[in-house]
């Protein structure tokens, strides 16, 4: 194929897309799924869009890398993430990455909550 078919072959897979607007997971703020980012992850045969902004996707690389590093060399490393209380909305911090989806108690509402189920 020539190049000339090359480049019309990308631009007709191009117009089958428009850039969208997808909400962050982590900081929820809005970012654009270009029309070129689409062709790529088309073209590579990945089938999920992304779910992270550009600057917390690369946070999240960083994270992994320094936790991949630090059980390299053999260093036990103690994390804490700053997250909102799902019960009483206080801003807290918490020793482990929250899972997507799932609350995340301060210590208070928490020995609270676990007291409620084992006296039931």
């Amino acid at each position: 194929m020539s190049d000339d078919q090359t480049n019309q072959v990308g631009i007709e897979q191009a117009s089958e897309y428009q850039d969208r607007s997808i909400n962050c997971v982590d900081c929820g703020e809005a970012f654009i799924w270009t029309v070129g980012e689409q062709v790529f992850f088309h073209d590579k045969g990945l089938q999920n869009e992304p779910k992270r902004c550009k600057p917390c996707k690369q946070a999240k690389n960083d994270r992994l890398a320094a936790i991949s590093l630090a059980q390299s060399a053999g260093i036990k490393q103690r994390i804490e993430v700053t997250v909102m209380c799902a019960q009483c909305h206080e801003e807290t911090t918490v020793p482990f990455y929250p899972s997507q989806g799932r609350p995340v108690y301060c210590r208070a509402c928490f020995i609270a909550a676990r007291a409620m189920t084992a006296s039931a």
